[in-house]
This record gives C-alpha cells, structure tokens and sequence, in this order.
C-alpha cells in the first residue's frame, strides 16, 4: 500500500490592506510597489525674487515659474493644494504572496473611500479557509466556487448521473448517481433495485459541495464499484447558517429519499436497504441522524417502507475543549492541522458555544442519552495520521461497552480524507473493498 503525498492545509491569507489617508505635503507617501517613499516639500515664494548678485535681460526673460511657485491669491492657493493632493492619494491594495494563491474572488466588498477611511475602515479578512471561504471584519461572507487543489474528474461513461432539488424553500439540491444497465435491463424493460448509499461531503461545516470534484470523483466510483444508488445532498454551511442547520438539511434529504420524490428512486432504489455515510463534517451527519432515526419516533417519521441498515462514518468531525493526543502530536503541515480544525468549530458552532457543544461532542454536556438509541450496524474508519483519529476511536469504544454494533477500520499512515484526496489510491482502494463488503452482507462485518 503506496503512501500518500502529504497536502498542506492552505493558510489564513495576510491581507494587506493599504488605505488612503489624509497626509502633509512633507508626509510619506505609497508607491505602486507598496514601499514608503517621501513626496518633496512644496516651497511657495514672490515671483520677483532674484539673487541678489544676478541682473536679468528682460529680452531673455525665463518662463514663468510653475503655479505653485507665484503668489496666488488665498483662494486660488488653497483649490491648487487641494488639486495635488488628490492626485497623490489613492485607496491601493497590496496583496502579499500568499493571497496571490487564496486570493477573495471577484465581488469582494468595496473598500472604504479615502475621505472616510479613519472613521469608517475598510472591510478585511478575519477569516479563511482552505482559499475558498473568505469572512471579512463587517461581516461579509465571499466563497469561491470550487477549490483551487481539486482534481480533475474521472468519469468513464459506466455512470448516469443528475441532479434534483429536495428543499426549494432553501435552494438545496442533491445529486443522484447510478450504474448504467443499459445492457442488462430484463425483457420487462424493468431497472434492477439497487441499495441507496448516501454520502454527505465533508468541509468542516463551512466549505464543501456535491458539485466539486472530488465529491463527484468518489462517488462514480461508490456507484461503480458498489454497484449502489448513491445520493450526495448539499446542506447548508457557516458560517451563514451555523449548526444545526446542516444536521436538519441532512434529515430533509433521506426524508426525501424515503419518499421517492424522484422517478429514478421509484425505478431503481431498494428503499429497505439504505445506507448513511459521510466523511469529517459528513460522518458527524451520519452520527446525528443515526440518534434521530434510531429512536421510535425517527422510525415512525421515516415511514415502513424505509430502512438504514447501515452507517459508514468516514474520520468523523468530532470535537471537544480538551486535546487528545492525536489532535495535540497534529503537525502544522497536515492537511486537516490544529488551526484550521478550531477555525471550523469557531465559525460552525451556535454562537459562543464551545467544541463540547452536543452538536459537537456526542458525549458532551446536553448530547443525547445514546444508551437509548438503536444504532444500525456502524462502521468508523479512521487515518493513523489524522488529528480525529483519537476522537473518532473513542466514540467507537464507548458506544460498543454500550452494546452497539460498531467497529472501527484503522487505516494506518493514512492521513485525514485520503480516500477523496486520491480516489484511486492503493488505500483507496482498499476502503472501497471494505465498504462493498459491508454493503453486500447488509451491515455485517467480515
């Protein structure tokens, strides 16, 4: 099993911002290149004055010196000081290395103007992630539409797939994938019944969607390789809609599902055998609907002709105020670190709520009694380099000494989302194996 190349996590752009203010005619000024220079004095004296030791030929008299060096009446002197100064201010913005790489996309906020830039500064980011979400100090949220380190896609034709809407009211859309059987369909012309394999993008809750390309390369292969409907919601993310907005957009989307709101759900899902499965953010999903749907009034609400017979939780975005060892032995260049694992949980979390938040830590102050929930067959599968690898081992551990069929799947060496940073890796590979398995025995491990 090849190693994977290690991806640094990209990090917080320094933007500097340059803004124009009012400065003295000796004061410094700033050069295209954002370097401090001095701009030279302007020196007004009577236009008759002459050395003393010199006579003029007023045959040869010189031109007359420039504007500012003839007296002026006082009105006149002060519109040409403002004329020049105008000239020399200007409202720049320098951006450093760094941002030339995870730079704000077109239709950031304007800056503030010159004349109330003291009062009133400039918006400026605070807050970044991965160059593709930018929050600006007023507020303002500015998101690219994919990142800049996704792979490009693979898709070798044996997978049909769309898109449908399952929240009008929020504007949420999921993709639906499948294999295609157009050489295999039965006299009938009726489909085959395929298991329903749900995948929820991870992102930490505030970047991700179906529509990027690594989500779209993995879950070719699932359809593929599974031989599976798979489904791939949206949720809505922070920090504009901080959790639990996700979790219910999660729950609206197998409500969906459960439905057949969508013709090829009635052609070709095999609604008794639905899977739930996510990775970071979307193996948290995973968790949160396994405690609503596993309890009576969830499987009431999912109505009988439903069924998840299993959950795949992919290095799950667990969180907590105390460091474990894998998160504090993190090193600053993985690709999921200390800092951008924080910036998450600040910006995804209920206001002024910590990473013990239920939402958060399953075993934290307010979390659900899980003694009470009837989990599905559950399987973790966790990096030995991933700074949740401790997280997600203990919330395995503490839920079989409950009596839940859970098992964990070690990938050691692997860090965290391997499996959609190289879908076609030996390690990927091998999860895919793992997974299929799990599938085809409807939830029992091997």
């Amino acid at each position: 099993m090849r190693h994977l190349m290690r991806t640094a996590a990209f990090g917080r752009p320094s933007a500097h911002l340059a803004v124009a203010r009012r400065q003295s005619l000796s004061s410094p000024t700033t050069s295209p290149d954002g370097r401090a220079t001095s701009s030279p004095s302007c020196r007004f004296r009577p236009s008759h004055a002459t050395q003393p030791s010199q006579t003029r030929d007023k045959s040869k008299r010189p031109p007359p010196p420039p504007l500012a060096r003839r007296a002026l009446p006082p009105a006149l002197l002060l519109l040409y000081i403002i004329t020049q100064l105008s000239s020399r201010l200007s409202l720049t913005s320098h951006p450093s290395a760094d941002q030339a790489l995870a730079s704000p996309p077109p239709g950031t906020p304007p800056m503030a103007s010159s004349a109330t830039a003291a009062a009133d500064p400039a918006p400026h980011v605070v807050d970044e992630c991965r160059g593709v979400l930018f929050v600006y100090s007023d507020g303002t949220v500015v998101r690219r539409a994919s990142p800049a380190f996704s792979p490009p896609v693979r898709d070798d034709g044996s997978v049909e797939w769309k898109d449908a809407t399952f929240d009008p009211n929020h504007g949420l859309g999921l993709r639906l994938y499948r294999p295609r059987d157009d050489d295999h369909l039965p006299a009938g012309g009726e489909r085959r019944k395929l298991p329903v394999f749900f995948y929820y993008h991870g992102g930490g809750f505030c970047i991700g969607s179906r529509t990027w390309p690594n989500c779209q390369n993995y879950c070719l292969r699932l359809a593929a390789d599974l031989d599976a409907l798979v489904v791939a919601p949206d949720y809505r993310l922070a920090p504009e809609h901080r959790l639990p907005a996700a979790i219910d957009d999660a729950a609206a989307s197998l409500l969906w599902v459960a439905a057949a709101a969508d013709p090829w759900l009635a052609e070709s899902a095999d609604l008794t055998r639905i899977f739930i499965s996510g990775d970071s953010a979307g193996g948290t999903l995973a968790h949160h609907l396994a405690v609503r749907f596993g309890s009576a009034a969830g499987r009431e609400e999912l109505g009988p002709a439903a069924a998840v017979v299993g959950y795949v939780q992919l290095m799950p975005f667990f969180g907590g105020v105390e460091r474990t060892p894998s998160e504090a032995e993190c090193p600053d260049e993985a690709f999921l670190n200390r800092d951008l694992n924080d910036r998450y949980w600040r910006l995804s979390l209920p206001e002024g709520a910590t990473a013990d938040h239920p939402v958060a830590n399953p075993f934290g102050a307010g979390a659900p009694e899980l003694e009470e929930v009837e989990f599905a067959p559950t399987m973790v599968v966790v990096g030995g380099r991933d700074l949740l690898h401790d997280r997600a081992v203990d919330y395995a551990k503490r839920l079989k000494a409950m009596g839940k069929p859970v098992e964990v799947r070690d990938f050691e060496g692997q860090q965290h989302g391997f499996f959609t940073i190289d879908p076609w890796s030996d390690a990927a590979d091998e999860l895919m194996r793992v997974i299929k398995r799990f599938v085809d025995s409807d939830g029992r491990f091997d």
